[in-house]
Formats: structure tokens, C-alpha cells, sequence
């Protein structure tokens, strides 16, 4: 949708740079040209290289910013499913894959007492150890599990057992990389 266009950030804005996962501030009147525009972040080309932009930055980019809130009971009975409906709305920020469908995401628990908010944890790994985007891709992992509703605590752990290969991604994630 907004993939390969040029734009001028309308004002200041912090964003990520790629693949370090530093935070860096971009200057209003920057010009920028989005390479990704999917999960509600902003892959973008900038003179430093690439960075990340976040939903609740895209106003800069002179988009509308999406909210992402739970909305209803906060003890609602929350399904496992849902949760794997969230997380393939997180993209790894240099592949216009899902992490589910790249084969990141292991496991996903949801313990809910009864009359209570759930608990979710997810264990998820990385396509190469050391990137810097990890915990990024973590955060909003757990920011988007936290904005289903009747969930009250997210955590998303990174690990490495058993590594991360091709052979993990899934055959949606195999034709969108061109791989299958």
C-alpha cells in the first residue's frame, strides 16, 4: 500500500535503525522512502540507511495513526488462536514476512484463571543470533498480544534452541520470499 514512495516527515520523529535496533531521531523535512509498510511499522530508507518507524509515529510520515487497544471484558476467555492471529501481525522489519510464518514463534502458552486476566508467553527466536532487532520484534510482539482483550500480562523470550533455518518457514512464507 504505501510500499516505495517518497516521503517528508511533516515533523520530528524517533524511530529504529536497522539492524543495530538503536533509537535514532529523524528530522522533520527528512525525505524517506517507505520499503515496507506492513504489521503497522514503517520500513524506511533514510541517509543513514534503513530505520523503523512505529504506528504511533506514522502521523510523520503524513499516515494515520492506528491504534492497537484492547477493547471489552478484561477477564474475557482469551483463545490460543487469537494470540496466533496477533503475532502474524509482527514483521520482521527487512522481510515482508510474518514471524509466524517465518517459522520464528515456537511456543505460545495462555494461562487464565477463571474470572481473571491471561497470562501469555511465547517463545520465539531470530533468523540470525546477535540481531539487534530481536528485542524490537519481542516488544512489539507483546505490545500487540497485550492489546487483545482479557489479556493481562505478555512475554515474549528469545531463544535459540533448536536454531533458526529456512526449513522453518512456513509454505505461505516460502512463496511470498519467492523460496518455494
Amino acid at each position: 500500500m504505501h510500499e516505495n514512495s517518497e516521503k517528508v516527515l511533516t515533523r520530528d520523529c524517533e524511530a529504529i535503525r536497522i539492524p543495530s535496533g538503536e533509537s535514532i531521531h529523524l528530522k522533520k523535512g527528512t525525505a524517506v522512502l517507505v520499503t515496507q509498510a506492513l504489521g503497522g511499522s514503517y520500513t524506511v530508507a533514510v541517509p543513514e540507511g534503513l530505520a523503523r518507524i512505529t504506528s504511533d509515529n506514522a502521523d510523520a510520515l503524513g499516515l494515520e495513526v492506528t491504534t492497537h487497544k484492547a477493547v471489552g471484558d478484561s477477564s474475557a476467555p482469551v483463545e490460543e488462536g487469537a494470540v496466533w492471529t496477533e503475532l502474524k501481525t509482527c514483521y520482521d522489519p527487512e522481510i515482508p514476512v510474518n514471524i509466524v510464518d517465518l517459522g520464528l514463534v515456537y511456543d505460545c502458552a495462555v494461562t487464565q484463571p477463571e474470572g481473571q486476566p491471561a497470562n501469555v508467553q511465547v517463545k520465539m527466536t531470530l533468523t540470525a543470533p546477535g540481531c539487534g532487532m530481536g528485542p524490537v520484534i519481542a516488544r512489539e510482539a507483546e505490545q500487540k498480544i497485550l492489546s487483545i482483550a482479557g489479556v493481562g500480562e505478555a512475554t515474549v523470550e528469545i531463544v535459540w534452541d533448536p536454531p533458526w533455518n529456512q526449513a522453518m518457514i512456513s509454505e505461505v512464507g516460502k512463496m511470498k520470499l519467492g523460496i518455494l
